[in-house]
């Protein structure tokens, strides 16, 4: 692979003009087809064969009316001394509700006066606007109508308020805090390259890779089913890893023309030594982000189609686009032009020992020291992970500021907090000779059950074999005493399934989200088994070692305990919310356990071929274990360092939206890289090899005559080049 990447980066060094005009057509051609293509995001995160989903299609099929259309609550609350009965209160609101039904997109309007939902004091109540399409077909025209009607009743004190499935903050890509993420990594990279032209050609080539992977990901988006967060998550690692790539070619170049190589024959190099650590670290990536098919759930499995998507593009980008981007660079890039600005700034850089740094002094002195407080440190962050406590994000976690949040705290007010986390039961009495009697006699047996607030009569459909019930906890939706109450209605109704003929099945959205959690808990543990057994058997084919890969699996699985804990701390816990912007304490994402686990396991591999592969190097010329170490965090330590700052910095500044979803994503990866990459693979990792001496490179003589030849590093393809260049001078002598 070094040689195709060595005539690869060279091509495209000697062409940089058809490169760029490629790449840039590529991504003209492609914004075109999502011009005419449009997006098909979905928003809802559904698990087909979950009980819950069950009986939603149950429910779908027996009482089929309105089921899919987008429905918008208007929420009143009277205002101080005067009730929702009070005459001109009543007045007003009556006008709201006519300039709504004026909108040719609503079907019907549900009076709050005629429907009695008006609380027992007379002090809240709300109306429900029923559009003739599905709710996320709803347009901004009719949104904007019924924010506009709704001012008529908040100008004369009525506190107005919109809820529903019809959703009014959508979610955002490419905000004011990513661009300050990208211009932190601008800084970043200008002080590790020492150049502010140097600095700016990862970015350039990451965003054209990430171009290209975001349109590829919005017109798969109609053609297989995605959630919007699914292009959330690959603008995150997309931007991350195509700065990474960009900087580990780059810097070899850089350093390849420092030994005293041409610029051309420095990229060349650069993309066959380079290059091939950036497609095994991308391949790597991609692997662990496809490996979210094996779980068995579809949006997971797309999500992570998706990102793998853009990363793949982002390393076709980085081992194409950055050979041409540095031909137009030219010598201006060269180590020797260091921006005066950063001359005296520098000059602390300079080590008199060139072959070790303090760092790596400090680590290889003690490491027994250094390897305990890393365990302590990893069981203190860690332990909030034993009360893991997962969900699905609902608008009671959102800001403030948000519709949806007033809307959420305003019907909790009035109606408690259940009604924002309704169940529906369906029962099934298909079997019995007179199925409304059946059914009216079960539900009386379902009344006894706790943390029920309110309970409908058995409504029936058409052919009176199935009713509908709906119940509203005492309890909201993320309260674990609801998913509680979802347990106890199903032990019960299995109860009642043997004495009756009669089968009750709960679904609504908290159900789902109960079922949808319980499912990703228990598949969590099936995929860490897959992608541990993976990394292990990865790394020793490149590592040709037994303790090495050990060391590197433990390490991860401390990475990943240290950010779930971590990422409960400050979620589910509430400490430092008010630092990361965090509007309130809840439950953590449901899917972001497997995600996180998925993801770090990409990079932490990242990592550790970067720095262990520049130690196995210097072992193999040396043979000196300590030597060897020293060596590696000298020549590779900054390039990680700078690799991880950057992945840190790009993820966290996606904590600062609004959406809580992207927070949470964003929080949890850059806590794990900043973990993994400064805790694990910089002090850690050198840290046990320390201690391990020589025999970290131990592998059994039988075992490495089976093994399948690696050569990440292109070690092949530099012996090859300095055999042909010693020819050269022989033949010349």
């Amino acid at each position: 692979m070094a040689k195709n990447l060595y005539k690869l980066g060279e091509w495209a060094f000697c062409r940089p003009k058809r490169v760029m005009f490629g790449w840039l057509c590529i991504l003209a051609i492609a914004g075109a087809a999502v011009w005419g293509l449009g997006t098909s995001f979905d928003g809802e995160i559904t698990i087909p064969g979950t009980k819950s989903e069950k009986a939603g299609d149950l429910l779908k099929k027996e009482f089929p009316a309105d089921d899919d259309n987008g429905t918008i609550q208007l929420i009143f609350k009277a205002p101080k001394g005067k009730t929702l009965e009070s005459e001109s209160v009543r007045k007003d609101i009556q006008k709201t509700l006519k300039e709504t039904a004026e909108d040719k997109a609503v079907k019907s309007v549900a009076d709050p006066y005629q429907s009695r939902t008006i609380n027992k004091d007379k002090k809240i109540g709300y109306a429900t606007v029923t559009y003739k399409t599905e709710a996320d077909q709803v347009t901004e025209a009719s949104k904007e109508k019924i924010q506009e009607a709704a001012k008529i009743a908040g100008d004369k004190g009525i506190q107005t308020e919109l809820g529903g499935s019809v959703t009014f903050s959508e979610l955002e890509i490419g905000g004011a805090s990513e661009a300050i993420g990208v211009i932190i990594a601008y800084l970043i990279l200008a002080f590790t390259f020492a150049s502010f032209l140097a600095a700016g050609l990862p970015i350039i080539t990451a965003l054209i890779g990430l171009g290209n992977g975001i349109i590829l990901v919005m017109i798969g988006s109609n053609f297989a089913t995605m959630t919007s967060v699914s292009l959330s998550l690959a603008v995150m690692i997309g931007l991350a890893v195509g700065i990474d790539y960009a900087l580990f070619m780059i810097s070899r170049a850089r350093s390849l023309m420092a030994e005293g190589l041409s610029l051309k024959e420095s990229v060349a190099r650069a993309t066959g030594t380079a290059g091939s650590a950036v497609v095994f670290a991308g391949g790597t990536v991609i692997i662990a982000l496809c490996g979210l098919s094996v779980v068995g759930i579809p949006f997971l499995a797309n999500m992570g189609l998706a990102a793998a998507a853009v990363v793949f593009l982002v390393v076709l980008v980085s081992i194409t686009a950055v050979p041409a981007i540095l031909s137009f660079a030219g010598d201006r890039i060269t180590p020797g032009k260091k921006n005066k600005w950063f001359a005296n700034i520098l000059k602390s850089r300079e080590k008199k020992n060139s072959e070790s740094n303090i760092w790596g002094r400090f680590v290889t002195r003690y490491p027994l020291f250094i390897v305990l407080a890393g365990v302590i440190l990893t069981t203190v962050l860690s332990l909030p992970a034993l009360h893991l406590d997962l969900g699905m994000p609902d608008n009671g976690m959102k800001s403030k500021d948000t519709i949806e949040r007033r809307a959420y705290d305003l019907m909790a007010e009035g109606f408690g907090e259940g009604v924002n986390g309704p169940l529906i039961l369906i029962a099934d009495a298909s079997k019995d000779k007179n199925p409304q009697t059946a059914i009216q006699k079960a539900a009386k047996r379902l009344e006894d059950i706790s943390n029920i607030d309110s309970m409908s009569p058995p409504i029936p459909n058409q052919s009176g074999k199935y009713a509908m019930i709906n119940i509203t906890p005492k309890t909201g939706p993320e309260n674990p005493k609801t998913k509680e109450l979802v347990e106890d209605i199903r032990d019960k109704a299995e109860q009642i399934a043997k004495k009756d003929n009669v089968k009750f099945e709960v679904t609504g959205p908290t159900a789902v989200n109960i079922d949808i959690s319980n499912k990703l808990t228990d598949a969590l543990s099936k995929f860490t088994i897959i992608v541990v057994g993976f990394a292990f058997i990865l790394l020793v084919v490149v590592f040709r070692s037994i303790l090495v890969p050990v060391k590197a699996v433990l390490g991860f699985m401390m990475t990943l305990t240290a950010t779930l804990g971590f990422t409960v701390s400050v979620l589910q816990d509430g400490h430092l919310n008010n630092l990361f912007g965090i509007p309130a304490a809840g439950p953590v994402l449901n899917f972001l356990p497997i995600l996180v686990l998925g993801i770090l396991f990409g990079l932490a591999m990242d990592y550790e071929v970067f720095l262990v592969s520049s130690i196995r190097e210097a072992y193999v010329q040396s043979g000196d274990a300590r030597k060897s170490i020293l060596a590696g965090l000298k020549h590779s330590g900054s390039v990680v360092t700078a690799a991880g700052l950057i992945m840190i910095f790009v993820f966290a500044s996606f904590i600062f939206g609004d959406d809580i979803t992207i927070k949470s994503m964003g929080l949890a990866l850059a806590f794990g890289v900043l973990f993994d990459a400064f805790v694990v693979r910089l002090t850690l990792v050198p840290a046990i090899m320390s201690l391990l001496g020589r025999t970290a490179w131990y592998l059994p003589k039988w075992l490495d005559r089976i093994l399948p030849k690696v050569d990440i590093e292109g070690v092949s393809l530099i012996n090859e080049l300095e055999d042909k260049e010693a020819q050269k001078i022989d033949k010349a002598i």
